[in-house]
């Protein structure tokens, strides 16, 4: 009896200590992905900071992000780099240099909307995530085309434009910028399984900094060098501000930890609904604090879409659980194993469009 409810006792802290630490781990991603975020639109918002230059502060977010990295997997070798396969020349230009490419599109249009778009409104946009990850994955075959689901993606897409419709300071290159930061990131996210995962290779934060970061760097070297130098050039009374920068890439470094904290302990279902609740805190923040107008059309707009992606993301659990019982249930045929083991490949890009 008494073995027995010290045994029961332990499980339930054991329960109890888990929950509390995810909980934890959701709290710690939630506030600095909510600090990056703000203290980006506080520095290229030329209401605020007013320091509009996209492309250098993306710069200095990869080039702090790249030292780190180095320092991690290098000097201390607090992160192993992958060894199987290894990161050959050729694997290297033919798979994480179009990756590094798309991201640094991706970075440099998301900040760029921040000089013309409310955070709320940038928030609303970004629920068509799923809707591109998903048509991209159809051209690239790695899903197939289902009429529910498309239907499915119709909705947040409907949701969105009322959104927009509703939006009180909108601007329609800040729109432009938005959605093909939107685009860049879905293909991004989509190769990351055509390119890497496929041949074996998985990269967590650190090391996806490690290899991603320096290509970064160099594919937005060119276009600094068009648009933002001549510019910098000419405004001899800018001098670099060390705190804010520096504190301002720390956080984006540290968010790249917190994400490998969240989906690696818990997982990235968990990551994806805990971004549901950035978003409403964001545009909850943005109305209350920075106060930007947020429409009662907005919020219906918002709503509409966001029950899309929450259904979205049900019947992703539910195929994961399905496939679960499946490889559960299934006798010791090594074929029948397989052709389960084949289909997992599904189940790892959505993972993957999750964390996007």
């Amino acid at each position: 009896m008494g073995r027995d409810g010290s045994s029961g006792s332990g499980v339930s802290e054991s329960v109890v200590k888990k929950v509390l630490l995810s909980y934890c781990y959701v709290g710690i991603w939630i506030f600095l992905s909510f600090s990056v975020i703000v203290y980006n639109k506080y520095i290229l918002d030329p209401k605020m900071y007013n320091w509009p230059f996209p492309i250098s502060l993306t710069m200095i977010h990869m080039a702090f992000c790249s030292s780190l990295a180095v320092l991690l997997v290098r000097v201390f070798r607090i992160v192993d780099q992958p060894s199987s396969p290894a990161m050959t020349r050729e694997l290297y230009v033919s798979s994480v240099v179009p990756i590094g490419a798309l991201y640094a599109l991706s970075l440099w249009f998301s900040n760029s909307a921040y000089i013309y778009l409310s955070v709320s409104f940038i928030q609303m946009l970004k629920a068509l995530m799923p809707v591109a990850v998903y048509s991209i994955s159809i051209v690239f075959s790695k899903e197939t085309f289902r009429s529910s689901t498309m239907a499915n993606m119709l909705s947040i897409s409907l949701g969105v434009a009322i959104a927009a419709y509703g939006e009180a300071r909108f601007n329609a290159w800040g729109v432009v910028l938005q959605l093909g930061a939107v685009a860049f990131e879905a293909t991004r996210l989509v190769l990351i399984q055509i390119l890497l995962s496929s041949k074996g290779i998985t990269l967590n934060p650190i090391t996806t900094l490690y290899y991603v970061s320096p290509c970064c760097l160099a594919f937005l070297t060119l276009p600094w060098i068009i648009v933002e130098f001549p510019l910098l050039r000419s405004t001899p009374s800018f001098h670099f501000d060390f705190f804010i920068f520096g504190t301002n890439s720390f956080c984006a470094f540290a968010l790249n930890l917190a994400v490998f904290l969240l989906v690696g302990k818990t997982s990235a279902l968990t990551m994806n609904v805990a971004g549901v609740v950035k978003d409403w805190l964001l545009i909850a923040f943005s109305w209350s604090v920075i106060r930007d107008t947020v429409t009662t059309i907005n919020l219906i707009g918002y709503g509409i879409a966001f029950l899309g992606v929450a259904y979205y993301n049900h019947i992703k659990l539910q195929a994961l659980k399905a496939k679960e019982a499946q490889k559960k249930a299934l006798p010791n045929d090594e074929e029948a194993r397989n052709l389960v083991e084949d289909s997992d490949g599904d189940v790892l890009g959505r993972k993957n469009e999750s964390q996007g």
